[in-house]
């Protein structure tokens, strides 16, 4: 009886399918920050080279890191994850032959966000790697040879694993408390807002493009859009055109809210909060929390991973509408629970690994002096992440083409309308959680 047990056991275990464990992008991402950190923490990478401060003459942002150590530093980016896509069995061969212009590109970003005016004012890395990837893409277009190299989540989410290494945990348990609050109250509100301006107000035809526009909106952009497409059976253009609406409006409030929170004295706390709920892209997130202050970064991120993990339910959520509501057939069968697990974003998972990793581990082991060390190859790690990101976010957004998928303008007056809802209804929840007078704050 007990062998009949143990082979029963046995059997479900080899049954389960546990190959996305190296073919989704997803778990790959954990992998390579992983890595990465173990590298660093082992003094397999001792320093991150980048282009240094000049005003006049581009040269000197070469005397901090040279040309044979930036060189090094593209070999390495490019071999590492050059792993992972041919492991994904994802045209590996193009990608190889993509990477050196992309690495070249995320060069120049850098070049131009160490210029010393620019950096003034706030316009570094990252903004001109979006600013490069939009000139070439709505100009010349984007080269076909270069489709396979522009892996915007990879890089996002292998910048964001990395990123949890300089939150320590006890700071995501104080802000996620608070956090809880604007995330998962006024998400799905907006979420269920956005649905019903679509289909009763705008009256679109396809509810597919509701929901998944709605998603893109109130939870995380690309992530969210491509799950509640998924679970709507959204048609690919749908997916695409909720895709690229939201990448371009993710660019103006990247850039602009951070502005216009400073203008309104809102502060780096509650300012942050309304940026971890409003934009929609994780790595933009993080941008423009930055654009404000360090202590905004935080707020925001740790607001964003919490939203993220409702791309799970709400892709669940969805799927079960979808099937018992709107496409409802014979041939139909309850989704299952796991679909929750199948569209949980695996990356917060290594964000938390990471963080409790420092928190608990490195820090009392060796000292904050020497984690410090560590976490300057960490954030170079990420800075280079985020700008092969960003130039892949602004190759992949083409203005000709989301006018041409919008024609009538009807999901755009949607997006709007939801991303108005959205703000303001972030914004009271922002000041409610973080504005001190509620709910005291310890940061």
């Amino acid at each position: 009886m007990k062998s009949l047990v143990q082979s029963k056991a046995t059997s479900k275990w080899f049954a389960v399918n546990w190959s996305p464990l190296w073919k989704a992008e997803d778990w790959w991402t954990v992998w390579l920050a992983t890595t990465l950190i173990f590298a660093t923490i082992l003094k397999l990478i001792p320093k991150i080279p980048a282009p240094g401060k000049w005003a006049a003459n581009p040269l000197a942002a070469l005397a901090g890191a040279s040309a044979w150590h930036l060189l090094l530093l593209g070999c390495g980016l490019g071999f590492i994850t050059f792993i992972a896509v041919a492991t994904m069995e994802q045209n590996a061969k193009k990608y190889v032959i993509g990477f050196p212009f992309l690495f070249g590109l995320s060069f120049l970003a850098f070049l131009l966000g160490n210029q010393v005016t620019f950096n003034r004012y706030q316009l570094d890395n990252v903004i001109w790697a979006l600013v490069i990837g939009l000139v070439i893409s709505n100009t010349v277009g984007r080269p076909k040879w270069l489709a396979d190299t522009t892996r915007t989540e990879l890089f996002i989410k292998t910048g964001l694993v990395l990123l949890g290494a300089e939150i320590l945990f006890n700071r995501i348990m104080v802000l996620g408390t608070y956090g809880l609050g604007v995330a998962w109250l006024v998400t799905p509100v907006v979420f269920l807002f956005m649905f019903f301006m679509g289909t009763k107000v705008f009256k679109i035809n396809s509810k597919a493009l509701v929901a998944t526009i709605s998603a893109a909106t109130s939870v995380c952009g690309v992530s969210a859009a491509i799950a509640a497409g998924s679970a709507t059976r959204a048609r690919k253009e749908e997916i695409s055109y909720a895709i690229s609406l939201s990448l371009i409006f993710t660019v103006l409030m990247m850039i602009g809210l951070p502005y216009l929170i400073r203008m309104a004295g809102l502060g780096q706390i509650v300012g942050g909060a309304l940026i971890g709920g409003t934009v929609d892209s994780t790595g933009a997130v993080v941008v423009s929390g930055s654009i404000l202050g360090e202590k905004a970064m935080e707020v925001a991120t740790i607001i964003k991973m919490i939203q993220n993990v409702l791309i799970g339910i709400i892709a669940f959520f969805l799927s079960f509408f979808w099937v018992t509501r709107v496409e409802r057939t014979a041939y139909d069968s309850k989704p299952s629970a796991l679909e929750i697990w199948n569209r949980f974003p695996k990356f917060i998972l290594g964000f938390v690994l990471a963080s409790a990793i420092f928190s608990f581990i490195l820090i009392p082991a060796l000292g904050t002096s020497e984690v410090g060390e560590i976490l300057k190859v960490t954030k170079g790690l990420r800075g280079w992440f985020f700008c092969l990101a960003f130039v892949s976010i602004g190759l992949e957004t083409n203005f000709a083409r989301l006018m041409e998928l919008g024609k009538g303008g009807k999901p755009i007056y949607l997006y709007i309308t939801g991303q108005l809802f959205n703000i303001g209804l972030t914004l009271l929840a922002a000041l409610i959680f973080f504005g001190g007078k509620f709910f005291p704050l310890t940061i």
